[in-house]
């Protein structure tokens, strides 16, 4: 095995991220005889599930579709506990999976990229870490994830707070006792109503600041018996199968009928099955019309408050919990266990932000214009840079010296979500204008980007070229075809992190190709067949 020991500097491909994505391309690269070294931040394997340990926390795909396919052993030997696994679980499968792969050994941990510069003249990245080391490689993978790179709300006063303060993406290793504590969350994103409806009860009192009210949808998780466990494992082809097929890369689909051709009391009734399945099938497994159809999302939106007003005693908090300034399915869609049940406990209190606006913090607490709010916690449940924001943290510079980041301030432009033009050898995963950057479960989207990356590399290297570097022609091509298809979508008439408008001065405009992943598959499948015709290889 090529060494990837502290004196080796020189490598065939460096990949910057150890979790979903980062070890698959890893072990992919290795298996194609590369020498390849992986970095990674974090102390350990697990990427999203190794940062976001906050309370709460598991993913919002069903197991059976969340993970690996690469390996049949590795398919039998794992069984997940639960229809959606918490972190923890999540965390050791993929460090089971480095263990199985022998892959933790390539990985040098507790290092951060703080810069890739490439070098036309050798045709290589030079990339140095925060600790001043110098590392080169022909290839480099950015697999530093979607949702990575945290954001805090822009509030005077934050850094004075006396108190225990924490971002749920960077969350403490150690226990934090919450007893007879004062919480403040500001958040009620997916991340956020997860964090509200586990410390709800944990809690001497909490204080939920919210700005947007959320759509959600019940999760139902069952635990997995052995005979779900078989069911599971017989089906484990046809299901690999299945996701490669569908819009959104889960089990389930769009119903085939148009939205209004169906009548109103079978559409209600569909609506009533999909909800009581309790996953995101509600949303990305019911009508294709919810996306793009006003009717069709107003049906949706109104079936959604209905659900949720029922569950809560207070008419006047009801009312602040329910979304009304935009349609379902134009923003991010959380699944919740009890959250509005916790707004029927004496020590929750919902704070509209939009009625009391924030007007710092101080060492106490946070100052709304009603009223002080005394704090020993706060919680920031406040979401990312998406898309962009961890691969704009490292200095990354292509040719002629130009910035990665200067380039996405004014635009977010790519070739599939795979290259950028300027850039040659710098591949990415769950880059902007792909599906995996916001609109494909992951591990479907991210194996078949890595699957991509993997043969292109071997396409350059069997040519015996040096580079790799898509056409600007090309990427204006897939840039006008991204904006065509997304101008389609609802979304962009809603505010949120989909389109970029919660960080300040982020270009606008959705950010996950919703063009689907079949057509996306067929489109990179296509590129490959054709040779490469849309790089310049040399």
């Amino acid at each position: 095995m090529p060494s990837t020991s502290a004196t080796n500097t020189e490598f065939d491909a460096i990949v910057v991220g150890a979790g979903f994505s980062g070890l698959y391309a890893l072990q992919q690269l290795r298996e194609a005889g590369l020498n390849v070294l992986g970095l990674e931040k974090g102390t350990g394997v697990g990427g999203t599930w190794y940062w976001n340990r906050y309370p709460g926390a598991r993913t919002d795909s069903t197991t059976e579709v969340y993970q690996y396919w690469f390996s049949e052993e590795l398919l039998k030997e794992w069984k997940w506990s639960e229809r959606f696994a918490a972190q923890e679980e999540t965390e050791r499968y993929l460090n089971f999976v480095a263990d199985k792969f022998d892959l933790r050994g390539q990985f040098r941990f507790g290092v951060e990229v703080s810069s890739a510069i490439y070098d036309e003249a050798s045709d290589l990245w030079s990339i140095t870490t925060a600790d001043g080391d110098a590392l080169s490689a022909r290839f480099l993978l950015m697999c530093t994830g979607g949702l990575s790179e945290p954001i805090f709300p822009k509030i005077e006063g934050r850094e004075s707070f006396a108190g225990e303060m924490f971002h749920t993406s960077r969350w403490p290793h150690e226990p934090i006792d919450y007893t007879g504590k004062r919480v403040g969350v500001f958040g009620t994103g997916a991340t956020g109503i997860q964090v509200i409806q586990s410390i709800a009860d944990k809690v001497g009192h909490l204080k939920v600041f919210q700005r947007t009210p959320n759509y959600t949808i019940p999760m139902r998780n069952p635990k997995l018996d052995a005979a779900a466990h078989e069911d599971r494992a017989a089906r484990f082809p046809e299901i690999q199968q299945r996701v490669r097929e569908t819009f959104t890369g889960f089990e389930f689909d769009f119903d085939a009928r148009p939205f209004h051709e169906v009548s109103p009391e079978e559409r209600r009734q569909k609506l009533e099955d999909l909800y009581a399945d309790g996953s995101l099938a509600f949303w990305v497994g019911s009508f294709f019309e919810v996306f793009v159809d006003e009717g069709a999302s107003q049906e949706f939106s109104d079936f959604a408050r209905e659900k949720m007003r029922a569950r809560l005693k207070d008419p006047k908090v009801a009312e602040k919990l329910m979304p009304k300034d935009y349609l379902f399915g134009t923003r991010r869609v959380p699944l919740e266990t009890g959250y509005y049940e916790a707004y029927n406990r004496d020590n929750v209190e919902l704070i509209d932000l939009r009625e009391t606006p924030v007007e710092r913090i101080t060492p106490d607490g946070v100052v709304t214009s009603a009223e002080a709010h005394d704090l020993d916690m706060l919680i920031f449940a406040t979401g990312f840079d998406a898309g962009r924001g961890a691969i704009n943290k490292v200095d990354v510079r292509g040719r002629n010296g130009a910035k990665l980041k200067d380039i996405w301030d004014k635009e977010l432009r790519s070739f599939m979500g795979l290259q950028v033009h300027g850039f040659p050898n710098l591949f990415m995963t769950m880059g902007p204008l792909s599906p995996a950057a916001a609109l494909c479960n992951a591990p479907t989207c991210i194996q078949q980007q890595v699957e991509w990356i993997r043969d292109a590399i071997d396409h350059v290297r069997g040519k015996q070229a040096r580079s790799m570097e898509p056409k600007a022609e090309a990427e204006a091509e897939w840039l006008a075809h991204h904006y065509e298809v997304s101008s389609q979508l609802l979304a962009l008439q809603a505010e949120s992190w989909y389109v970029g408008s919660n960080v300040d001065g982020k270009p606008k405009g959705l950010i996950a190709y919703a063009g689907g992943s079949p057509a996306y598959i067929e489109r990179c499948e296509a590129v490959k067949a054709g040779g490469y015709s849309e790089f310049n290889i040399a």
